[in-house]
């Protein structure tokens, strides 16, 4: 009979649960259920500090598995303290306690499950811990004495459920105030004697075993990452190192807080985009994640990445505490963890050193122009940041009266910061939007202060790369494509990661004439951003349209208003679309089929758009005067029989 051959590794295993969870449950089960997940979040973050990633977690239980015992025994302590520290904000019949219980053993590994008498007596042993406790098995003990200023006490051979052997058990002292009693480490000569030691003994292995040193040397989860053949992923992993950012999460008391956190994320993401020598996936698509209980394995196999990058943010009286973790996608392994407890002035020298650290973990070579960018940082001014990022989301909402408060804020902003280029930068955006897209009482005020603010941001900032994308979204609409296409491609090179800024040429080149130029630099950023928004296929349909391939641009117009069917510029095209494939059909019924498609796409636009496509002036910016007026009559044609429509009904 054929065995079935499984992966097995060496791992320290961290069990934990909730002491009197059932009686927590039964007095009250919302507010129970809201200390435990607010706990879990906690511990789950610290796990990921000390480089272990959390396996499971059902009911009041938790289970983590680290590479170092070190790292697990580390972990408990924090988690402990934590909790205590926190149980000390609750009545006393309200505060939850964990028992944790370590272990140093064999495992089997299925996909990110793990199981084997390794996990369970990780879990025994929790059950011997006292409320508050840490008790840790012989194996894991035999790893970390001496290794750690800790004093532990033999609780002796114990005999636990379902586990042939005894177990030795170990329990790591805490004191009344929960602490984790302290004593002297072993001197550093005989740790660095036992380390030669240990060098020496491998390195006799490998001499005498050969290929069976090499064997037991694949125990280490570094080497076992080495050699595993990783999971495909949906998209293909570009030659570069290739990263992802999650949303860091909010563990302030405060949910108003959660753009605070945002605002950390975003930073990162566009500083990270500026390095030529990483790929990095675009912020709205890492966003797409937000809140969601997601695995960094599945993160970086539908975004096509090795590495992701995620975190937590903890603002509270004018300090604050940001963990991150750098995590291997396809192997699972850790390659560093941090925890950064500052003033809340130190907020972007922390930023600063979250990217210098990835910066080095994955050998990334920069150029001097990116190390410029990473030394400098546009404003300094705390409150000013705070305008500018509560700005940015509500510009994202894309609706008049958000613009109207996001000019206020930036304005703001500016006021407290006048050299503050990314906040002139978006506050021209905003000023873009009122001109273009009609929401503007005084459009041509409205023209001169995007184009004054604009140039501004650039002149505060040459190295900025949203200042050159914002000029030119302007020029285009100025019909100045020579100059829109400059500043577009100079935003590119600053910014080769920035989707966006591949968007935005994309769209300058279809306007100016070079629809096979913008099918390429729109393809691209479709794959910085992977579930881009509906502009994206937007533009592409349009360059579809513009080389006359009416069903290719049909295909994209439809993602497009799948993606957002109240996105009408892209019905306008679609409109469009079906009204040239109408004209190329031979077959009469056929050609009226197409015909009432963009008869009733003009109708969907009329719906929200009082005015038609072509008393619209961000419509048909283009250069060549007869593709404004071909697109022009096709409306018109279109919109008469809509008319005829509405009179008929």
């Amino acid at each position: 009979m054929a065995t079935v051959s499984m992966d097995r590794k060496l791992a320290a295993l961290l069990s934990a649960d909730v002491t009197g969870y059932s009686r927590l449950m039964g007095e009250n089960e919302e507010a129970t259920v809201h200390t435990l997940m607010t706990y879990r979040q906690v511990m789950s973050a610290l796990i990921g500090e000390h480089r272990g990633r959390v396996v499971d977690s059902p009911g009041d239980n938790l289970l983590a598995e680290f590479a170092s015992v070190v790292d697990a025994v580390q972990s408990a302590v924090a988690i402990q303290q934590e909790i205590r520290a926190r149980n000390g904000e609750l009545p006393l019949d309200r505060r939850m306690e964990f028992r944790i219980g370590i272990n140093l053993g064999d495992v089997i590994v299925e996909g990110e499950r793990i199981y084997g008498d390794g996990v369970n007596i990780a879990a025994r042993l929790e059950g011997l811990a006292e409320p508050g406790g840490i008790c840790i098995s012989g194996t894991a003990y035999d790893q970390v004495e001496g290794k750690l200023a800790l004093a532990y006490a033999f609780e002796g051979e114990r005999t636990v459920r379902n586990i042939a052997k005894p177990v030795r058990v170990y329990r790591v002292h805490m004191d009344s105030e929960g602490k984790a009693s302290r004593v002297r480490a072993r001197g550093r000569e005989s740790l660095q004697l036992r380390r030669r030691a240990a060098t020496f003994a491998v390195a006799l292995l490998i001499l005498a075993g050969g290929v069976t040193g090499w064997h037991l040397l694949g125990r280490s989860p570094l080497l076992v990452t080495a050699i595993r053949a990783p999971e495909a992923t949906a998209l293909p992993l570009p030659t570069k190192p290739s990263i992802a950012v999650l949303p860091f999460a909010n563990l302030s008391q405060d949910p108003e807080q959660e753009y605070f956190s945002d605002g950390i994320t975003e930073d990162l993401i566009t500083t990270l985009s500026r390095m030529s020598g990483l790929f990095v996936i675009a912020r709205h698509s890492t966003f797409s994640y937000k809140g969601k209980a997601v695995k960094t394995a599945e993160v970086s196999r539908e975004l096509g990445v090795r590495y992701v990058l995620d975190g937590s943010v903890r603002k509270s009286d004018g300090r604050v505490r940001i963990t991150v973790r750098l995590v291997d996608g396809l192997s699972g392994y850790h390659l560093w963890a941090e925890r950064y407890d500052r003033e809340l002035q130190g907020i972007f020298a922390v930023q600063d050193e979250i990217t210098h650290k990835i910066v080095t973990s994955l050998a990334v070579k920069l150029k001097e122009t990116e190390e410029r960018s990473m030394e400098r940082s546009d404003s300094d001014n705390q409150e000013a940041w705070d305008h500018y990022t509560r700005a940015r989301e509500l510009f994202r909402q894309a609706t008049r009266q958000a613009n109207q408060e996001a000019q206020g804020l930036l304005r703001r902003a500016i006021d407290l910061d006048p050299n503050f280029a990314r906040a002139h930068a978006t506050l021209a955006a905003t000023y873009r939007r009122g001109w273009v897209w009609g929401w503007s009482d005084n459009p041509d005020d409205a023209e001169q202060r995007a184009v004054a603010t604009g140039r501004k941001a650039v002149e505060l900032d040459r190295l900025l790369p949203q200042a050159h994308k914002e000029l030119a979204s302007i020029y285009v609409y100025q019909r100045r494509h020579d100059e829109a296409i400059d500043e577009a491609l100079k935003a590119v090179e600053l910014d080769p990661n920035g989707a966006d800024g591949y968007a935005v040429l994309a769209e300058v080149l279809n306007y100016a004439g070079n629809p096979t130029e913008a099918i390429k630099n729109v393809q691209t950023a479709m794959r910085l951003d992977p579930y881009h928004s509906a502009w994206y296929p937007y533009i592409l349909g349009q360059a579809y349209y513009l080389r006359k391939d009416y069903h290719e641009a049909e295909k994209a117009l439809v993602s497009s208003i799948t993606r957002n069917p109240k996105f009408m510029p892209a019905r306008a095209y679609h409109a469009a679309v079906y009204w040239e494939l109408g004209q190329q059909a031979i077959d009469p019924e056929e050609a009226r089929a197409f015909q009432e498609k963009a008869t009733a796409e003009m109708g969907e636009i009329r719906k929200v758009i009082p005015k038609p496509p072509t008393e619209r002036k961000g419509t048909t910016p283009f250069k060549d005067l007869l593709i404004r007026q071909h697109l022009h009559e096709t409306w018109s044609k279109a919109e008469e029989l809509w008319r005829r429509a509405q009179e008929y009904k």
